[in-house]
């Protein structure tokens, strides 16, 4: 008998230990890939930014499209003036030395390192094919009229899958926080001209 109970006691706590160190660990796990999702999804929002004002420098305005935006980087060039000589070269002007040429440089090579993978722009990172959300408009500030975008993502979809509990206390904290009220990351908004700022920044 005294050993039945001692065996019930020692599973008793070893129950009783595992729940306390889960309880300390789960909320470290949380954490942990929190930081993972979030670092990558403000650098993927980073990236959207990039092709935003690219696109815009080219068409004078912002596209809400990313099959648009995907195929600018992949097919577009920037006109790029290139001189050879000196214009304060005064032996180089009076003999006509100095050459100007435009040259096409991809947009996709200037903007990003040679391996990126541009299709991926347009996805939530970890998110299993989710797209960010992504739209255009024209905000008018005293007489000027803008074009503005914004791209952006819930936090319930960039952490879907980790602890519910703990996904609202985190949204909870980061409104207190006062990030405008958005529980996700953004950039860009179509409610103001924020110059294409970030709101984790």
């Amino acid at each position: 008998m005294r050993t039945v109970i001692q065996i019930i006691l020692f599973v008793a706590i070893c129950v009783v230990a595992y729940f306390v160190v889960e309880s300390v660990n789960k909320p470290l796990r949380f954490n942990a890939e929190t930081k993972t999702r979030y670092d990558a999804t403000v650098q993927r929002l980073k990236d959207i930014r990039t092709a935003q004002v690219a696109f815009r420098s080219e068409y004078k305005r912002y596209t809400n499209s990313f099959d648009t935006l995907i195929e600018f980087l992949r097919t577009d060039s920037f006109r790029v003036l290139m001189q050879i000589g000196d214009e304060d070269d005064s032996v180089a002007v009076a003999t006509g030395s100095i050459i100007r040429r435009v040259i096409h440089v991809s947009v996709l090579d200037s903007l990003f390192k040679k391996d990126y993978h541009v299709d991926s722009i347009r996805y939530v990172p970890f998110a299993r094919g989710v797209e960010f959300e992504m739209d255009t408009t024209y905000l008018t500030a005293g007489n000027v009229t803008v074009n503005v975008f914004e791209a952006k993502v819930p936090f319930d979809v960039l952490l879907d899958g980790l602890d519910a509990q703990l996904l609202v206390n985190y949204c909870a904290n980061w409104i207190v926080r006062d990030r405008e009220g958005y529980p996700g990351l953004r950039v860009g908004s179509l409610t103001e001209t924020t110059n294409n700022a970030g709101n984790w920044e």
